[in-house]
């Protein structure tokens, strides 16, 4: 049922991105020559290497699922062994690796804002700011649902199929975030 739940949540998650999506074409369609102006402020090989991060986080979350369903809460070897890592290890290389995406957004808002890109600026300010801004609130809740999940991994007496579904559900909510992320990085820095 857990995971059953979370697939429809997500699909209602889908749809409020879609609005956003749709948001964004809409003003950069009545707004083409701002777009080219201010998308040019963009620093891409900056944002391809924060979104190489994200994505790799995903790996990680994945290895960490992998662990889950072979209930295998913590690594059973020595650190250096990745391929004896439980799902605690994996799910803090994905914590990590998120809080870092999160960080490279934030120092890319502080350097826009030095460049007089705000969220009250223009039409273009505002698409970048609500989309990206949105998918940072829920990448900072996926980051949330991953402590929680490790710190149910410690508090189990016996690691069991609650717990492992516990770690998937969590997994599909951040392989979402990042899918959504990959739409939007093509749409804001790519397409220009």
């Amino acid at each position: 049922m857990v995971s059953v739940g979370t697939v429809v949540w997500l699909s209602s998650e889908l749809m409020f991105f879609a609005g956003l999506f749709a948001m964004y074409f809409t003003l950069r369609s009545t707004s083409a020559g701002l777009w080219a102006d201010e998308t040019a402020k963009h620093n891409v090989p900056y944002a391809l290497v924060n979104t190489l991060v994200l994505v790799s986080s995903s790996f990680t979350c994945q290895m960490g699922v992998f662990a889950a369903e072979r209930l295998q809460p913590r690594r059973a070897g020595s650190l250096l062994r990745f391929a004896r890592w439980g799902m605690t290890e994996w799910f803090l290389v994905t914590f990590v690796l998120g809080a870092v995406f999160v960080a490279g957004q934030a120092a890319e808002y502080a350097t826009l804002v030095s460049e007089h890109v705000s969220l009250s600026s223009n039409a273009y300010g505002s698409a970048f700011y609500i989309t990206t801004g949105f998918h940072g609130l829920h990448v900072i809740g996926g980051l949330i649902a991953f402590l929680l999940i490790i710190g149910r991994g410690f508090a189990a007496k016996k690691f069991g199929h609650f717990e492992a579904t516990s770690a998937i559900v969590v997994s599909y909510y951040w392989h979402f975030v990042d899918v959504v992320w990959i739409g939007l990085f093509l749409v804001i820095y790519i397409l220009k």
